[in-house]
């Protein structure tokens, strides 16, 4: 296993088919909507999707679901990924917490409370599949008492998806409330998910027991971006893998040889997302 993250390795990129790839949450149609149009007029993939083997020649999107969901929708036949395998030493599975504003919290915990498979209750409770953290100081916890794995997640998902329908919703790592409330004038709850291990992840995806969008975060370290490699050599129907592959290979050299590859071991903010 490789522990040393100051000095990640070159990052295996890949073409594979798409139909190899396998999601392990829901894509959001409102991103991924916009990004279908935005590939069919564009002439490279800036940031390939991570993904981990999930064996027999499939694997799981860590990363960058919607963009993989384009192009099986495209039927784009193969796709650029970097592999990134959970046993490598170079993939931290964690959560986001999601920011709910710009709607009434009331409404939003009506709507909660008329979903047939979930239980409210004040106060943290070591079951819950979140909690929600109101501005007033509350803090709710929702349980799922069902018999699954399946049934869970999409318990989960019919929780996001009344947010996502009817408030603004951002993506956080930050957990403490009184540091949200100053950021974000308009929110007024901040839901937590508990964490989760690879084997749910990959169960999710070989079972089609989506967890809802935003909540998985992979962080993997020596990840490609800005690659910018061209979508037309993707896309061609007529080209063998093995001959894509061999080209990904010959133009990956060929950077390295010109120094245009640079690994930066610093945590970044981006701001021109």
């Amino acid at each position: 296993m490789l522990t040393d993250r100051n000095h990640a390795p070159i990052p295996d990129l890949r073409i594979v088919p798409t139909g190899s790839l396998h999601a392990h949450e829901d894509h959001d149609s409102q991103r991924s909507l916009p990004l279908i149009e935005r590939l069919e007029q564009e002439e490279t993939m800036i940031n390939p999707p991570i993904v981990a083997p999930m064996g027999d020649g499939q694997y799981v999107i860590l990363d960058g679901a919607n963009r993989c969901h384009a192009f099986q929708h495209l039927n784009y036949p193969h796709i650029l990924v970097q592999i990134a395998s959970y046993d490598s030493g170079l993939v931290d599975l964690q959560t986001w917490c999601h920011i709910v504003g710009d709607w009434d919290s009331q409404i939003f915990l009506d709507h909660v409370a008329q979903l047939p498979d979930i239980e409210i209750s004040n106060g943290q409770n070591i079951h819950a599949i979140a909690h929600i953290l109101l501005k007033d100081g509350q803090v709710i916890a929702l349980r799922s008492p069902v018999e699954n794995t399946h049934e869970r997640n999409a318990a989960l998902r019919d929780v996001v998806h009344i947010y996502q329908k009817n408030a603004r919703l951002n993506r956080t790592t930050i957990t403490e409330p009184d540091e949200i409330w100053p950021l974000y004038e308009d929110a007024f709850a901040l839901v937590i998910f508990p964490r989760y291990e690879p084997v749910d992840i990959i169960n999710a995806a070989r079972h089609k027991a989506y967890l809802p969008a935003g909540v998985s975060r992979h962080v993997v370290y020596g990840r490609a971006l800005r690659v910018n490699y061209p979508i037309a050599l993707l896309r061609a129907q007529n080209t063998h893998l093995d001959v894509k592959n061999q080209e990904l290979r010959t133009w990956l050299e060929h950077k390295l040889a010109n120094r245009a590859v640079r690994f930066y071991a610093e945590s970044t903010y981006q701001f021109d997302e």
